[in-house]
This record gives structure tokens, C-alpha cells and sequence, in this order.
């Protein structure tokens, strides 16, 4: 199948309220333009380099930060980063509030959440959510629309057990009255657990090897 068949199997099964993010990651101008061409507008990106390079060879793209963010690369993406999903500390949050509020504008950006608790991966751990959350209620430049997981590896009753952690962590920051954060988004679910993310609630799903096969290490 080429790229064009594997984002129609994907979409086809999928609902208006879940959003593909296709993940863009080292992947070639030609191999996105095919993604572009079908009709795909969110692309994620895990280096801001990268998103750099390719952004003006698509100028109506939403792009979506996924990966790591470094401090010192945050004021390179005011004006480019449509979502942020990887708010994983204060001091994070800090620098994001200072570069954003430089050129006044708004940070879109969810709460990654370590909810495995693996000291390997990023995203906060529960314990340090509560600061965090004490935090963005003090911004003006941030606003969270929502959290983002990357789950332990596992079988189908592992991961429904993680996505089901999120979506219950999600439901509960629905009903409080936060300044500053409206859950929006609940951004899980990646190539091989998509499906059972979007089953337990997920309503953005990042998939990358799925579309494009899988990437030259």
C-alpha cells in the first residue's frame, strides 16, 4: 500500500471528532507533499529543527509539537507551533510564558503526562501535577487545551489500561474550573494502539509508521 492508501484506511474508520495528527518525522518533502496532497493539514514534528525546515514548504499546515521541547528552542516556535503537546514542567511552562509573551501571543499546548511513570519518558508524573496546574492558572500567554500520553508498551488490556488512567484523569480536569486550561484534547494513541486509544476516548491519535512505513534509523 502507498501513502495514500494507508491514511484512507486510517480515516475511513475514524469519526469527525478524531483529529490524525501524521507524524512527519524524518520524513522526506516528497513523502509529506503525497499526505498533503490527499488532504492531511496536521502534521507533527519531534525536533524543532525540523519542523523549521519544513515549514514554509506547507503554509496552511497545522503543526503539532510532539516531541521533547528543549527550553532554548521554545521561542522559535511562536508563530509556527499550532499545539504544543509536551508541557511536561514549570520550568517548561516558564519559558514558554516569557517567549510567547515577548511577540504577545498565545502558547496552545497540552499537559504530557507520564502516566506509566517511567523514569525513561518524559511527561510529569501525577505528583507534580498539581504544581504545574498552580502554575498555568498564573499565565497569560498559555493556555492547555487538554493532555497528551505516550503509554508503556504492552498488550490490548495494558494499554486499555493506561488510556483508560487518561481518559479518567481527563474526565475529572473537565468538570474543575481552572483558569487557563479547558481539556479540549486528549492526545493518545500512536501506529499500534490507535484503535483502542480512540475506543477509551482519545481524540487526537499521532501515527507515523502506519502511513509511511517504517524510518531509516
Amino acid at each position: 500500500m502507498n501513502i495514500s492508501d494507508n491514511i484512507n484506511s486510517i480515516i475511513h474508520n475514524l469519526t469527525p471528532s478524531v483529529t490524525l495528527v501524521v507524524v512527519t518525522k524524518t520524513r522526506s518533502i516528497s513523502e509529506m507533499q503525497e499526505a498533503y496532497n490527499f488532504g492531511i493539514r496536521d502534521f507533527g514534528e519531534n525536533k524543532v529543527q525540523e519542523l523549521m525546515e519544513k515549514y514554509d514548504e506547507f503554509p496552511d499546515v497545522r503543526w503539532h509539537f510532539i516531541g521533547k521541547l528543549q527550553k532554548n528552542k521554545v521561542k522559535y516556535l511562536v508563530d509556527k507551533a499550532y499545539l504544543i503537546h509536551s508541557l511536561d514542567s514549570v520550568s517548561l511552562l516558564e519559558e514558554v510564558e516569557k517567549q510567547y509573551g515577548k511577540k504577545n501571543k498565545i502558547a496552545n499546548m497540552l499537559i504530557e503526562i507520564n502516566i506509566g511513570e517511567e523514569t525513561s519518558k518524559a511527561g510529569i508524573m501525577l505528583n507534580d501535577l498539581e504544581e504545574l496546574v498552580k502554575a498555568i492558572e498564573k499565565c497569560k500567554f498559555v493556555k492547555i487545551n487538554g493532555f497528551m500520553a505516550i503509554i508503556p508498551k504492552g498488550d490490548e488490556k495494558m494499554c486499555r489500561y493506561y488510556f483508560k488512567r487518561m481518559k479518567k484523569l481527563w474526565d475529572e480536569f473537565s468538570v474543575e474550573n481552572y483558569q487557563n486550561i479547558n481539556m479540549k484534547y486528549l492526545s493518545m494513541g500512536m501506529t499500534n494502539d490507535y484503535n483502542i486509544a480512540i475506543e477509551e476516548g482519545s481524540n487526537i491519535i499521532r501515527v507515523g509508521e502506519g502511513i509511511f512505513g517504517k524510518r531509516n534509523k
